[in-house]
C-alpha cells in the first residue's frame, strides 16, 4: 500500500538585494521633515519647561539673597519648608481654590456647550459672547470683578438691593473672599472650556442619537449613555489643563485681594512671590516652587492614569 508523504513547504527566499538608494533617500527626507516639524515644539519644551525646572531645582539648594553670593545649603530649604506652618496654610487655600473652581467651571462649560450645540438662529453670536471673557487678561478681569464685588457701588450688591437684601463686603470677608475670587475664574474660563466640549459634541455621530430615540431613550438617558462616555477624551483634556491652571493662580488673587483679608486668599503662588520678590529669599522660594511642581505633577499623573484606564480611544 502506497504511503502518502507530506513534503514541507520551503520558506520563501529572503531577498538579499539592497534597498534602492532612491527609497533610502526618500526615507531620510521624510525623517528630516518630521524632525523639522517637531523641532519648534521640542525647543519650546526644553527652553520654557525643562530648563526652568532644572534651574529652580538647583536654586532650591542654595541660600540666595539676590545681592549676596549664593551659598550651598543642601536640603536645608526643604527642611525649613516642611516646618513652616504658613506653607501648609497656603497649600490648603490653593486646594480649596481648586475644589471651588474646577467642578463648577467644568459643569458650566459642559452645560453651555450642550445649549449652544443646537441649530438655532444667532447661536454663533452667543458662542462668541461666552468666549470674550477668556480673551481679557486675568489682571483686567480682577480689576473689573473688584468693582463688581464692591460693597458700596458694586453690581452684585446693587442687584441684591433691588430685593431688599444688604450685600456683604465680599472681598473683605475671610469666608467670602476666596469664593469671590474663584467666581471670577469660573466666569472667565467657562466659555473657553465650552469651546472644547462643543468641538467634542460635534464629533459624535448623529446616528447614535437617532437610534436611541427610536428605542425610546429620553434625552437624559442619551446624555449619560452616549454623550458623556464619548466626551471622556475631551473631559480628560479640560480637567487636566484646568487643574494645572488653578494650582498656578496668581494674577487674580494679587489684583483682587492681595492675599487678604488676613491670609485667607494667600495661595501658594502668592507665597512664592512674597518670598522671592519682597523677602528676597530666592533659594527658599525655589524650594516652595519645586514642591508645587511635584504636587501638580502627581495630580496630573493620577488623572492621566485614571482616564487611560477608563477611556477607549478610537484611532481609526
Amino acid at each position: 500500500m502506497a504511503q502518502l508523504l507530506t513534503v514541507p513547504t520551503p520558506p520563501p527566499p529572503v531577498s538579499t538585494r539592497p534597498v534602492p538608494s532612491r527609497k533610502r533617500r526618500r526615507r531620510a527626507r521624510e525623517t528630516l521633515t518630521a524632525y523639522a516639524f517637531v523641532a519648534p515644539s521640542l525647543f519650546g519644551v526644553v527652553a520654557f519647561l525643562l530648563l526652568p525646572v532644572l534651574i529652580v531645582a538647583v536654586l532650591s539648594l542654595f541660600d540666595w539673597k539676590l545681592l549676596a553670593t549664593p551659598e550651598f545649603v543642601g536640603l536645608a530649604n526643604y527642611e525649613r519648608l516642611f516646618a513652616d506652618g504658613g506653607i501648609g496654610h497656603s497649600l490648603l487655600v490653593t486646594v480649596a481654590y481648586v475644589v471651588l473652581t474646577i467642578p463648577v467651571q467644568t459643569a458650566l462649560a459642559l452645560l453651555l456647550a450642550l445649549l449652544l450645540n443646537q441649530r438655532v438662529r444667532g447661536v454663533k453670536i452667543f458662542r462668541a459672547m461666552f468666549v470674550l471673557p477668556w480673551m481679557a487678561t486675568p489682571v483686567v478681569m480682577g480689576l473689573v470683578w473688584g468693582w463688581i464685588f464692591d460693597p458700596a457701588n458694586g453690581a452684585v450688591n446693587s442687584f441684591l438691593a433691588i430685593f431688599g437684601i444688604e450685600g456683604p463686603s465680599w472681598l473683605s470677608s475671610p469666608s467670602l473672599a476666596l469664593p469671590a475670587v474663584a467666581a471670577t475664574q469660573v466666569w472667565q474660563f467657562a466659555g473657553y472650556n465650552m469651546l472644547f466640549f462643543l468641538a467634542g459634541l460635534q464629533t459624535i455621530p448623529k446616528d447614535f442619537y437617532e437610534a436611541a430615540t427610536l428605542d425610546g431613550a429620553s434625552p437624559v438617558r442619551q446624555f449619560f449613555a452616549i454623550t458623556l462616555p464619548l466626551l471622556r477624551p475631551t473631559l480628560f483634556f479640560v480637567l487636566v489643563t484646568n487643574v494645572i491652571g488653578s494650582f498656578q493662580v496668581f494674577d487674580t488673587v494679587f489684583v483682587m485681594t492681595n492675599g487678604g483679608p488676613g491670609n485667607s486668599t494667600e495661595v501658594i503662588n502668592y507665597t512664592i512671590y512674597q518670598t522671592a520678590f519682597r523677602q528676597f529669599e530666592f533659594g527658599y522660594a525655589s524650594a516652595i516652587a519645586m514642591v508645587l511642581f511635584l504636587i501638580i505633577l502627581a495630580v496630573t499623573m493620577a488623572q492621566v492614569r485614571y482616564f487611560n484606564r477608563t477611556t477607549t480611544y478610537d484611532l481609526t
